[in-house]
């Protein structure tokens, strides 16, 4: 397999992690969670736990492939020490991505998973959370837009 195809691979797969990470958690805060209102209290909890179960099981390997591929993409394209700021900044919206997901699924998913009657302000918190993540994920795509040379 030629060298360009291998890192086109490895581009593909980072882009597509990032597109899952932002793209879900878009989807979760602005489509889903406003949809479930149409439901009784119970179903609404018992589909938002559904959901959020499913997402945060993609999500457990989609953040390590972009973290990884990310990383790979840096030391190809010449190591840390030579990435640019746009780069850097990248890569450090990423971490703090993975951390307050971290953070979000051993604290208030954990809480609403475990309960019997989720309070809504368990699921308020989730989504205040995801948010979060989105709109640093587009921070991010920015900080990459950035530093994209355009001719």
């Amino acid at each position: 397999m030629p060298h360009s195809i291998l890192w086109s691979l490895v581009l593909t797969l980072h882009l597509v992690s990032i597109i899952l990470w932002i793209g879900g958690g878009a989807y979760a805060v602005i489509i889903l969670r406003p949809s479930l209102r149409l439901l009784d209290a119970t179903q609404r909890n018992s589909v938002h736990l559904q959901t959020l179960a499913r997402f945060f099981k993609v999500l457990t390997h989609v953040i390590p492939t972009a973290l990884i591929t990310g990383w790979l993409l840096i030391i190809h394209e010449g190591g840390f020490a030579n990435a640019p700021w746009t780069t850097n900044l990248m890569q450090l919206l990423g971490i703090i991505m993975a951390v307050l997901f971290v953070m979000m699924y051993t604290g208030p998913y954990q809480k609403a998973r475990r309960s019997i009657r989720p309070q809504p302000s368990v699921f308020d918190s989730i989504r205040s959370r995801v948010l979060l993540i989105v709109a640093l994920g587009v921070l991010a795509v920015l900080s990459a837009c950035l530093g994209h040379p355009f001719a």
